[in-house]
């Protein structure tokens, strides 16, 4: 069976975390931990988000003149590299020395007319207090959104558009290497206007969830594990009526609500992969990988379901 699993943003920095290299370097053992039992019977790709990591190259940046300021999508691949390494080196210290492994920087294409650059939504960096969130937006000129009690830095967030290294990942499967891409959403580029329509990146950040999808719907996975910090899909969030949904058809999450800043881009990244090809997506945590494989753990999304169904 091939599958893409989605690290979230916490299986490298969880928040909290001082943001250091030995603290990514235990999260990224514990994510090998649970990814390394199925390569003996899976193809596995694995892609994760970077938020964090481009936020603070970003703010060390920052202390340069602004000229000399890297943009987004080379902090981007920085990202994907150093993560990418980690992850890569934390898996082969699980595996057989005669497992392959593969990190690959992923360049994905998008339109420089999508709404998402005139509305940025897309949270990146550390948290701040209310004033140094202010502090800073006078000093850099950056845009601060409220995430939970905090407030952190937002940047454009447009649709991916095409996987420029799909085909490379393909190859790559096809020798049974497990693949690490597309982290942090990918590298955002577009074709300029000009009449040799070069390649160049873009000041943004894709959602790792929409590309993902976009990822695994390309390479005909059979299913779509998004590890989060959450064991399941919930309605009432946080309330005394929440409740754990089992299994679902897209159709029967459309009825409920989820938030915008955490579950809701992966329902809505897992709903449109199962309605796309009819394969599975699955919801739960880093620690129910394998479980989600299986189909007993997290929640399970297929459209040949017959009823919505919940966890005791």
């Amino acid at each position: 069976m091939r599958v893409v699993i989605a690290l979230g943003g916490n299986a490298l920095l969880r928040r909290g975390e001082a943001m250091t290299a030995d603290t990514q370097r235990r999260n990224a053992r514990t994510a090998a931990e649970a990814i390394a039992p199925l390569a003996a019977e899976h193809e596995i790709v694995v892609t994760h988000g970077n938020g964090p990591q481009v936020g603070l190259l970003a703010l060390q940046g920052a202390a340069y003149k602004p000229e000399e300021a890297y943009p987004l999508d080379v902090l981007g691949a920085e990202t994907e590299g150093m993560i990418g390494y980690m992850l890569e080196q934390e898996l082969g210290n699980l595996l057989p020395f005669e497992q392959p492994l593969a990190t690959l920087l992923t360049m994905v294409e998008v339109d420089a007319e999508d709404p998402g650059f005139r509305n940025p939504t897309k949270f990146v960096g550390p948290v701040y207090d209310k004033g140094e969130a202010d502090r800073i937006r006078g000093e850099k000129g950056w845009i601060f959104k409220q995430d939970g009690e905090k407030w952190r830095r937002v940047v454009a967030s447009p649709l991916p558009k095409r996987i420029f290294e799909i085909r490379p990942v393909r190859w790559l499967l096809e020798q049974r290497t497990i693949v690490i891409c597309a982290g942090g959403g990918g590298i955002p580029t577009m074709y300029d206007k000009g009449a040799d329509r070069k390649l160049i990146g873009v000041e943004a950040v894709i959602d790792k969830d929409l590309c993902s999808e976009l990822l695994a719907r390309e390479l005909d996975a059979d299913l779509l594990v998004m590890a989060t910090d959450a064991e399941a899909v919930c309605v009432d969030w946080g309330k005394p009526s929440q409740k754990a949904i089992r299994r679902a058809r897209p159709d029967d999450l459309d009825q409920f609500s989820f938030p915008a800043g955490s579950m809701g881009p992966k329902v809505d990244a897992a709903c449109h992969f199962a309605r796309a090809n009819g394969k599975t997506a699955a919801i739960g945590t880093l620690a129910d990988i394998a479980g989600m494989v299986r189909g007993d753990r997290g929640t399970i999304i297929n459209e040949r379901f017959d009823t919505l169904s919940w966890h005791a």
